[in-house]
């Protein structure tokens, strides 16, 4: 307890008279009586601190910093290098220690920023003070960097020590800044503690710097590119909820650029376009779909042909359609050439023998097919009703009055046998069965003949069925 008190006590001493020190009016060592004192420390923490001796650096530092915070009143060496000796414990330190040298470090930074405001310090290059804010927001950005990357301070507050470095530093802040404050903004956004509007405004400032260096800067101007992208794409999580098409477009039109004649990465591009809602006038854009409608005419038109190759039933019903019925039957020939299937054969056979019988009246190769298609699907009915169609219609082209009402008998023979074995014809069949019944042949006609009712016959024309005679 004794050692934990002691050193607290020693902490709390050396906090005690730089405390002090932070409400003087930043003097320097010039004209001071320890002022070779000053001088020797400042020599010795500086050499100390480049081999990363920072016992010896803290010790000497202290000494510097307490005669003179301002060093020779043309620098902000003591209290710069004093928040780097502090970042140092406080990596090493835990607890209240660490929350200490924390706080040390940005209350130097804090008291250098001040002591340029009053012009304390007036560098050798401007004794004006004309380059204080510029000195100011390095000091600020130096602030947020240690915060964010050292010092694991609040992102608001570190964000506010960024944007006091934009505020005064401008163009002449280092490339560094992109990278921790893009960082942070896509975290606050994300988490909705950050406004688009504000998030934006992050961005604007940074952009102009960024651009600035990139044309002006002749030393950095390839580091600040590579940062400012490299800060960018800290943004990927939110961007699509802060920016528009002219955002993403130059990123999206490189993608496009870097391989034109891939189909694939032109569609892509397009998509994103898009995406990001980039409005149907866009120039890319349009310039773009219009490549696409070029490109995909073509494949449309080798798909539909490569299609229409492996699927000629399609085509089939296609040219039926179109009323192109010798292409239709055509078609449905290659179909049941390929067709393994028996069923879909004969699906294709029927629509072929209704081709032949209802559009090109061609009943015998027609009745020849719905058998054949009747003979590959057991208990359909409907290859049979179709001939019964067949036969109720050309009944009337089949000869005398007795031979075209044989014709209706042969007609009403194949609905029954249709709705005899496949019953989902059967309501059809005994619609047709009723009308035809009105056109049977009657006694008296069958009595002039010599026939009695059952006694069979053939039905004449091409028809050449054998039926039984049944009257009215």
């Amino acid at each position: 307890m004794r050692t934990k008190a002691l050193k607290s006590g020693i902490l709390l001493l050396a906090f005690s008279f730089i405390a002090q020190i932070s409400f003087a009016q930043c003097p320097s060592w010039m004209g001071l009586p320890r002022q070779s004192d000053a001088e020797d420390a400042h020599t010795i923490y500086r050499q100390a601190i480049k081999t990363n001796d920072w016992e010896i650096a803290f010790d000497n530092w202290k000494i510097a910093y307490e005669i003179a915070p301002a060093a020779d009143g043309k620098r902000d060496y003591h209290f710069t290098d004093g928040a780097k000796i502090y970042v140092e414990k406080y990596k090493t330190a835990s607890g209240d220690e660490k929350k200490e040298y924390a706080a040390r470090a940005i209350a130097l930074y804090e008291e250098a920023i001040t002591c340029y405001e009053s012009k304390s310090i007036l560098p050798s290059k401007c004794p004006d003070g004309s380059c204080n804010d510029k000195r100011i927001g390095g000091v600020y950005a130096k602030m947020g960097y240690d915060m964010y990357y050292n010092l694991r301070s609040p992102y608001s507050k570190t964000l506010a020590a960024y944007e006091k470095a934009i505020e005064y530093g401008g163009n002449d802040l280092d490339y560094t800044i992109f990278d921790p404050v893009f960082a942070m903004v896509s975290y606050e956004v994300e988490k909705e503690r950050m406004d688009k509007e504000t998030a934006l405004g992050y961005f604007s400032k940074l952009e102009k710097i960024a651009n600035y260096n990139i044309e002006n800067n002749s030393k950095y101007g390839d580091y600040f590119d590579q940062a400012w992208k490299a800060g960018k794409s800290k943004l990927a999580p939110v961007e699509t909820l802060l920016f528009d098409c002219d955002y993403f477009k130059p990123t999206y039109k490189k993608k496009y650029e870097d391989n034109p004649e891939d189909p694939e990465n032109l569609r892509t591009v397009i998509a994103l376009l898009k995406k990001r809602n980039c409005p149907e006038t866009d120039p890319l854009l349009v310039e773009l779909e219009a490549k696409w409608k070029v490109y995909a005419e073509k494949i449309n038109a080798q798909r539909q042909a490569e299609f229409e190759q492996n699927n000629p039933a399609v085509v089939a019903k296609k040219a039926y359609d179109a009323g192109d019925f010798p292409t239709a039957i055509q078609k449905y020939d290659e179909a049941i050439q390929v067709e393994e299937d028996d069923s879909k054969k004969a699906g294709y056979m029927f629509s072929k023998a209704s081709i032949l019988f209802r559009k090109q009246s061609k009943y015998g190769e027609a009745r020849r097919v719905a058998l054949e298609a009747a003979k590959l699907r057991s208990g359909w009915g409907r290859p049979y009703a179709l001939i019964g169609d067949m036969y109720g219609k050309s009944a009337r082209s089949c000869g005398d009055s007795w031979n075209q009402r044989l014709a209706i008998i042969a007609a009403i023979d194949k609905y029954n046998y249709a709705k005899s074995i496949d019953p989902e014809v059967a309501e059809e069949c005994n619609k047709k069965i009723a009308t035809y019944r009105k056109s049977l042949p009657s006694q008296d006609e069958g009595f002039m003949r010599g026939m009695k009712a059952g006694q069979t016959t053939k039905v004449g024309c091409w028809i050449g069925e054998t039926v039984k005679i049944r009257y009215k």
